[in-house]
């Protein structure tokens, strides 16, 4: 099965293809000669999620899964959410994006917060199927490990042994991530499918 993932971003490329059914081969935007910016003007992690995935498939014709993932924190009233890549500005950096982040919450002691991705997957047919995911946690005071991408560095998973998801190796943060838990549903869903 081919199928198309709506991303460059390498480390998501890479957490998500041992996930997959064994077979399927994972492509990125690249591999099919997508190279503009994808659309992302909805208001919801959902509406950015199928946005992008129909999208790829009205203009290029092939099955394809889309995710948009936000960090919802609890003292900020669920910021930066759909905004989490831009938290920052346009420029999408993440560490600008840490360092605002750690900012915005010096003044609170609630440091709860929860990262949720959806995953929207459209068949051949245009059908839209959607799954989500979520793990809750902490962010930290301070960035901690090397490993991982964007707020990684400060989210301390609540189901983890103290580290951040940059402290853990792919595999670790695979088996209790946001991203891990809404492939599983395409996974699940593919599999019943095949």
């Amino acid at each position: 099965m081919r199928l198309c993932f709506a991303s460059n971003n390498a480390h998501k490329l890479d957490e998500i293809r041992p996930l997959l059914p064994a077979g399927t081969e994972l492509l990125s935007l690249a591999d099919i000669g997508c190279h503009e910016e994808l659309p992302e003007t909805q208001n919801t992690l959902s509406g950015n999620a199928r946005q992008k995935a129909l999208y790829v498939w009205e203009h290029y014709g092939v099955s394809c899964f889309a995710d948009d993932t936000g960090l919802e924190v609890t003292a900020l009233n669920g910021e930066p959410g759909v905004y989490s890549a831009r938290y920052a500005g346009p420029q999408r950096q993440a560490a600008d994006n840490v360092a605002k982040l750690l900012r915005e919450l010096q003044p609170h002691s609630d440091r709860s917060a929860q990262f949720r991705t959806v995953v929207a997957l459209v068949e051949p047919t245009g059908e839209v199927h959607e799954f989500a995911g979520v793990v809750e946690g902490l962010i930290t005071a301070t960035p901690s490990g090397a490993g991982g991408f964007g707020y990684d560095p400060v989210f301390q998973p609540q189901e983890g042994d103290g580290r951040t998801f940059a402290e853990m190796t792919t595999d670790e943060k695979n088996k209790i991530s946001h991203r891990a838990r809404a492939v599983a549903g395409l996974v699940a869903f593919l599999a019943e499918s095949a």
